[in-house]
């Protein structure tokens, strides 16, 4: 496409959704990597939260979480996910739709292992999404997995890795008089070829 050029300029979605990350991180003033998660409940009705988004491997989009909590359920459920990653600096933004995998192997052990202490602790403490009587019930049980697991504990089995393999992205770059940019790269499933399309602002 020939006016694809400049900030859109690539045939890999994935390598320009990591370099507008990398320009993100130079101006961006907290979480250049946050990203606003969309997942349905067994009803249809839409949940969404933001999340840090950990890695854009060469084939998905990687975040963590407890499988147990409201949004770990739903993706298990539904095994489709979306998000939206806004940055106010840049004036752009990249929206992702597709199927989700859980990744609970070596690279979730590797991303555990590489948190704070207090961090990993939390994970194990946290029954995230549930009812929690106060926060002083939290801490308390902070101590006791730390008393339990002591300084290196390992990755709970209930917490993990969300990979989101997309058949759409989406990247939107701010125009003068609204008149914004935007290209959509579509494919029908995750082995096939890319389609790219400019879309009306």
């Amino acid at each position: 496409m020939s006016d694809r050029t400049g900030k859109f300029a690539g045939d890999d979605p994935f390598a320009i959704a990591r370099r507008w990350l990398k320009e993100a991180e130079q101006t961006e003033p907290n979480d250049p990597n946050a990203i606003a998660l969309a997942t349905v409940d067994p009803d249809g009705l839409p949940n969404m939260r933001m999340v840090l988004l950990k890695e854009i491997a060469d084939d998905g989009f990687v975040f963590y979480t407890n499988y147990d909590s409201a949004k770990g359920q739903e993706l298990a459920a539904s095994g489709k996910a979306g998000f939206v990653m806004h940055w106010k600096t840049l004036r752009r933004q990249i929206r992702v739709r597709g199927p989700v995998s859980r990744q609970d192997g070596p690279e979730a052990d590797a991303y555990y292992a590489s948190r704070s202490l207090k961090s990993r602790l939390g994970a194990w403490a946290s029954q995230q999404s549930r009812p929690l009587s106060s926060r002083g019930a939290l801490m308390a049980e902070v101590a006791k997995v730390s008393a339990r697991h002591g300084l290196n504990p390992p990755r709970p089995p209930f917490w993990g890795g969300f990979k989101i393999t997309p058949v759409e992205i989406e990247f939107w770059a701010d125009g003068d008089y609204r008149l914004h940019d935007r290209f959509v790269w579509r494919r029908a499933e995750e082995s096939a070829t890319w389609d790219i399309t400019r879309l009306n602002p």
